[in-house]
């Protein structure tokens, strides 16, 4: 738990009795590596900030080869299927932990209930809400300003971690590259 209060306290001052009554909100989650813990046409019932491991975000397809991978979750960052937790409306893609995952995860109910009882609630989910689109924008800007292998090392200079646990498959999809086409960067650099 106090890996989210810290990060929580980056955002804002939390009362100790907000505090008490969010993390009571709170479930801790483990999730097997390679499981897949939100699937496309469920809704998204929890929004959850990852304690450790590595989430991918990704729309499966008949050939695992063309799955489309669109984006990761890392240690002390929040990860959802976002817009249907939002619009509580089936999934159009899926969540996976890469790596043995611990979460703590609070319902979409539950999160009502803090915006609705905590002083602090309503701000918290603003600014995380915030930083999710961000990232997003991010991530969008660069896959139509940079060219793949600009993306590739830019990729790696933010997050050199990755190659460790990401499968270079998933790194080719989630630059909007072939396999092949990675390889070829990877030995040009």
């Amino acid at each position: 738990m106090e890996q989210i209060k810290d990060h929580l306290d980056q955002i804002a001052t939390i009362s100790q009795s907000d505090w008490e009554f969010f993390i009571s909100k709170l479930q801790r989650r483990v999730i097997k590596k390679k499981a897949i813990f939100v699937k496309v046409n469920e809704i998204e019932n929890h929004i959850s900030f990852i304690e450790s491991g590595v989430v991918r975000l990704f729309i499966p397809k008949d050939n695992p080869d063309k799955e489309i991978t669109f984006g990761f979750s890392f240690k002390d960052q929040f990860v959802s299927a976002y817009d249907s937790f939002l619009t509580q409306t089936p999934s159009a893609y899926q969540l996976q932990a890469l790596t043995e995952t611990t979460i703590l995860s609070i319902t979409y109910n539950d999160l009502q209930d803090v915006y609705k009882t905590t002083q602090i609630g309503n701000l918290i989910g603003r600014l995380t809400a915030e930083r999710l689109f961000l990232l997003k924008s991010k991530r969008e800007q660069n896959l139509l300003n940079l060219t793949a292998e600009e993306r590739y090392l830019k990729l790696f200079k933010e997050r050199p971690e990755l190659l460790k646990v990401i499968p270079l498959k998933y790194i080719s999809s989630y630059i909007g590259i072939t396999a092949q086409a990675l390889s070829r960067i990877r030995k040009r650099v």
